[in-house]
């Protein structure tokens, strides 16, 4: 599963489950390194453990395995990596403190 359609799964499961926002970057453009940064902001810790969690469950059900999972534990900000599609799951203070979507000084595609 590449870009576009790992990108409506991901979305799928933040419709899914309650997250005070989400923000889809196209980035291809900008970088090679991925298509997409999506990015979920959560009320609690918890909410980002659990939210990360359930992204990395409903990717390996289609059989991708992410590349590569960080910050999972703390639960302040998650990072996962799926190749075409990044996911950063934050609590609400961390995604003020970093503001990607103004870093990368791109609008938004999806709310």
């Amino acid at each position: 599963m590449q870009g576009e359609d790992l990108k409506l799964l991901v979305m799928g499961v933040l419709k899914d489950v309650r997250v005070k926002a989400v923000e889809v970057l196209d980035v291809r453009t900008m970088t090679d390194v991925t298509d997409y940064m999506v990015i979920a902001t959560c009320n609690s810790t918890r909410q980002v453990k659990a939210l990360a969690d359930e992204v990395v469950i409903q990717v390996k059900r289609v059989s991708n395995q992410p590349i590569g999972v960080e910050g999972q534990n703390i639960g302040e900000w998650a990072l996962i990596d799926l190749g075409d599609v990044v996911t950063h799951v934050m609590t609400s203070r961390t995604c003020a403190v970093y503001n990607l979507g103004q870093l990368w000084s791109i609008p938004k595609i999806r709310k």
